[in-house]
């Protein structure tokens, strides 16, 4: 489904990206990990061109995203994304948020768009919040209707950049929830994320990064059984000592 060929990125001096070559089949669950500042929110971006490439290819579905002559707004509407932040429309309420993408994207007549809305909404656990705004719901609330907003357009990929890094850690536990049933029910997703437990519980295949290069990759179990890069064992070393200084 997604395809990277000898993709490199520089911020100025900076390369942030370098050589990468990777492919990702359709409903796989795909995590990508590695300390800060090793190119993780960057790959992803690139996927839906929140950040263009310097050289290389990336293909979804066979095309070359970044090449010439791609209608960029149709091409964004088919890929969920969703953000550390939660960028909904605080002026609109959550059901207004959800419908927005299906009306004026998808053309779908109002009434469809709020019907299919609300199916996801119950998905969530928030149909009971539609009428709210979402300056009255808690932060996990409204990182749930962001996936809600993203669900509602029927994307056959799904990314996420580090969903629950602006929560409070007691509503982490309700957006992993619903970002594990997704997994679960075989839609294509590439997540970003610091939540190990969760990396371990849901990916098909770990991505390992540092210093814009891939250096490992592999199942979940084989990544943290048996890493094989040295950086990689020592990033899973320091998060198990950081585990048991909290107890």
């Amino acid at each position: 489904m997604i395809e990277f060929r000898n993709v490199n990125k520089h911020y100025g001096k900076h390369q942030a990206l370098t050589d990468i070559n990777e492919k990702i089949t359709r409903g796989e669950v795909v995590v990508i990990c590695g300390p800060s500042g090793s190119g993780k929110s960057t790959l992803i971006r690139t996927i839906n061109r929140l950040e263009e490439i310097d050289s290389g290819q990336i293909l979804v579905e066979g095309r070359d995203i970044h090449g010439p002559g791609i209608d960029l707004d149709r091409f964004r509407s088919g890929i969920g994304f969703v953000f550390q932040q939660f960028n909904l429309f605080p002026h609109l309420t959550v059901l207004d948020n959800c419908t927005l993408g299906p009306i004026h994207v998808r053309h779908l007549a109002a009434g469809e768009a709020r019907g299919r809305a609300l199916e996801v909404l119950e998905r969530v656990g928030l149909a009971n919040k539609a009428r709210a705004f979402p300056g009255q719901l808690s932060g996990g609330e409204q990182q749930r209707v962001a996936i809600a907003r993203a669900l509602v357009m029927q994307p056959p990929l799904m990314l996420f950049d580090e969903p629950t890094s602006a929560l409070d850690p007691e509503m982490v536990g309700e957006v992993l929830l619903v970002i594990r049933g997704l997994a679960h029910h075989g839609m294509t997703l590439v997540c970003v994320t610091h939540e190990m437990a969760f990396a371990r519980e849901v990916a098909d295949r770990i991505l390992f990064m540092d210093r814009g290069a891939i250096l490992e990759r592999g199942s979940a179990r084989e990544f943290f059984d048996h890493p094989q890069h040295a950086r990689a064992q020592k990033f899973l070393a320091d998060i198990h000592w950081r585990a048991a200084r909290c107890f």
